[in-house]
């Protein structure tokens, strides 16, 4: 999947957002998320069932599992999630569950990076991502780490960066239903 070299509705904040909720869903931990040509390869853990009888019952097991994304189901991804948070649902809001949260306020700052290939991975939810960049100095790939505490603020600070910007004009933005005033 190629993000920069797609259709303008996509970048990694909503991408990785998707995603996020999926795994959540599924219960997946300790994810590595690789981007492939046409998706994403995501490995984790997740609990299996158990199964049990009336003599005996058997606790469900741990195990990887390895998931293949094609383009095709990261739109349908992105579909169910605008659906499933409406308009009620203000981004980033508590509700979405870790993994949601976590790569979306990656996927963020990703897409201020513009990288042409990405591998992620996270272990109890801290994050190492690194990134295949270009730029005029070359093409390098960059790496970063982001701890709970890193992922905590930066959806702490997430409602602000989408707050509209100031106009040009120097007029100051207004809460809702208040009258702006010019230059004060």
């Amino acid at each position: 999947m190629r993000i920069y070299e797609g259709s303008p509705r996509q970048d990694f904040e909503e991408v990785f957002r998707s995603i996020g909720a999926f795994l959540d869903r599924r219960g997946m931990r300790d994810i590595l998320l690789l981007e492939v040509p046409d998706g994403y390869v995501v490995q984790g853990l997740v609990l299996t069932q158990g199964s049990g009888s009336a003599w005996s019952e058997k606790v469900g097991a741990v195990v990887k599992e390895t998931l293949t994304y094609l383009d095709e189901d990261i739109a349908k991804f992105m579909e169910e999630a605008v659906k499933r948070r409406g308009s009620s649902e203000p981004p980033g809001s508590p509700q979405a569950g870790p993994h949601e949260r976590a790569l979306r306020v990656i996927g963020r700052w990703m897409d201020e990076q513009r990288p042409r290939d990405v591998f992620l991975f996270e272990q109890e939810g801290a994050y190492v991502v690194r990134l295949f960049t270009s730029g005029q100095s070359g093409s390098h790939h960059v790496l970063a780490e982001f701890t709970a505490e890193d992922v905590e603020g930066l959806a702490t600070q997430a409602p602000r960066l989408r707050a509209p910007a100031v106009p040009s004009t120097g007029a100051r933005v207004a809460a809702p239903g208040a009258t702006p005033t010019p230059g004060s």
